[in-house]
């Protein structure tokens, strides 16, 4: 008689078991009729940062980068992308108190307050004609890339802006295969581990560029599907013919996963290809693939788990940023829609991520500003989340 108490809590625990099974099986079907996932879960902060001093506005916003206090690095076109009206206090003479051009690197800590700003043209470099990307690497030195016609040359400085190396040179006219010079560079990845630097290399020229971080020396370079580069036209781009085999203008990024995975932002050719290290190609995946003008993969981030599950993917054309799953490419879920509202977007060029998981974004054309999305959990979300609000009665 002592074990029928213990049999009837074993059946308990069985149906409880079946239920919550059940229940599980149940939500999932719910969830792919509502056309909602799991997938991050974020909302705006719509008061971050906070104000900047001295009537300093930001001009078009193409970089940022977060370092390993979660300080917010941003850089952006200052004055050369602002209209009259916008720096009439730096005019000869002033038209009124409002407003002038922020200098071109700005700092910000975690809660949003402005700790530091810089940049500019200095003795001893050539700073970019149009400055573009900013990588804070893991000794937290600064990583600045250019895409004017004649930016050939990406800078690596302190974090109080002191030159510590120049690679490349500006004025330049390099290939693909050269190894002398970039050709309009986007965007920088630093491999502190292997004293590594990737450069998508860009504007100009069709490649991911690898180069030693201390010396710059050239160690590695390659194309489209590992292939050599070819800086021949391929004309528009066509969502209906088969994959370009070399990439289009501009290469937009190339960053580095911990798994010894790279993905490329092959930006027009609406697609991220996936290298080993050494250039071999492993697969590619298509974003939003009819998306025509600028393209649609314009930047990544990972998330910051330890197996970095999930992409996060700046579309600029589309106005919003795609959640993927990492190991599939597959897209789980979008958030964002054109507006200048925040949580709204207008060019969202680049994308980062702090320790918490929170991302950052930055805005290019008339966007001209950095904003954060606060990390809420894994979670159901919609297929389409539009602007994703903050949700009241927490």
């Amino acid at each position: 008689m002592r074990r029928r108490p213990a049999l009837i809590g074993l059946g308990l625990l069985a149906v409880l078991g079946g239920l919550r099974v059940g229940e599980s099986v149940l939500e999932r079907r719910l969830e792919a009729q509502s056309g909602s996932v799991q997938a991050p879960r974020f909302e705006v902060d719509p008061m971050w940062p906070k104000p900047l001093p001295n009537h300093w506005l930001l001009g078009m916003t193409i970089g940022v980068s977060v370092d390993a206090r979660d300080h917010v690095w941003i850089i952006h076109r200052s004055s050369a992308t602002l209209n009259a009206n916008e720096r009439g206090a730096e005019l000869t003479p002033p038209t009124g108190e409002c407003c002038k051009g922020a200098p071109p690197v700005l700092e910000f800590d975690a809660a949003g307050n402005l700790v530091s700003s810089w940049g500019g043209p200095g003795e001893g470099f050539e700073w970019p004609r149009s400055n573009h990307g900013i990588t804070v690497d893991g000794k937290g030195n600064v990583w600045i890339g250019g895409n004017d016609a004649q930016d050939g040359q990406v800078l690596k400085l302190t974090a109080k802006g002191a030159l510590i190396k120049q690679f490349g040179f500006g004025y330049a006219n390099a290939s693909s295969n050269d190894t002398w010079a970039f050709r309009q560079p986007a965007k920088i990845f630093v491999d502190d581990a292997n004293n590594e630097a990737y450069i998508s290399d860009g504007y100009g020229n069709k490649r991911v560029a690898v180069i030693d971080a201390t010396t710059g020396v050239f160690k590695r370079y390659w194309g489209a599907y590992g292939n050599k580069p070819d800086d021949r036209n391929l004309g528009p781009y066509d969502p209906d013919a088969p994959p370009a085999p070399q990439f289009r203008n501009p290469v937009h990024c190339a960053d580095l996963a911990h798994d010894g995975l790279l993905y490329v932002c092959d930006r027009v050719n609406d697609r991220i290809q996936v290298f080993r290290t050494d250039g071999t190609f492993v697969k590619e995946g298509f974003i939003a693939r009819r998306s025509l003008g600028e393209g649609s993969v314009w930047d990544i981030a990972f998330s910051r788990d330890p197996q970095q599950t999930y992409i996060f993917l700046a579309d600029g054309r589309n106005m919003k940023v795609h959640i993927l799953r990492r190991d599939t490419l597959e897209e789980l879920t979008s958030f964002g829609d054109g507006g200048r509202q925040p949580g709204q977007f207008f060019g969202v060029h680049s994308i980062a991520a702090d320790s918490h998981g929170n991302l950052y974004t930055t805005e290019t054309y008339e966007g001209k500003r950095v904003q954060k999305f606060v990390y809420r959990g894994i979670g159901s979300v919609r297929r389409n989340q539009g602007v994703i609000w903050p949700r009241t009665g927490r």
